[in-house]
């Protein structure tokens, strides 16, 4: 699946995100997405989303559906 495109990722998703002061590293965070921040339908760097434990990053992986 295409983790630039919003249409792939959704509430209660698992998956792989790079936390802003990750990116230098490309340390990733698993979780549960709960909230999708990103408004346009496709973002080159991977859809921001927050997940449910309150922290907030771009989509890397999605894990499964």
């Amino acid at each position: 699946m295409n983790r630039q495109s919003r249409a792939n990722i959704y509430p209660g998703l698992s998956v792989k995100i790079v936390l802003k002061k990750d990116q230098r590293t490309g340390k990733l965070t698993e979780g549960i997405v709960k909230d999708i921040l990103t408004n346009s339908s496709f973002h080159p760097h991977g859809i921001k989303v927050r997940l449910e434990d309150g922290q907030v990053g771009r989509v890397q992986e999605i894990i499964k559906e």
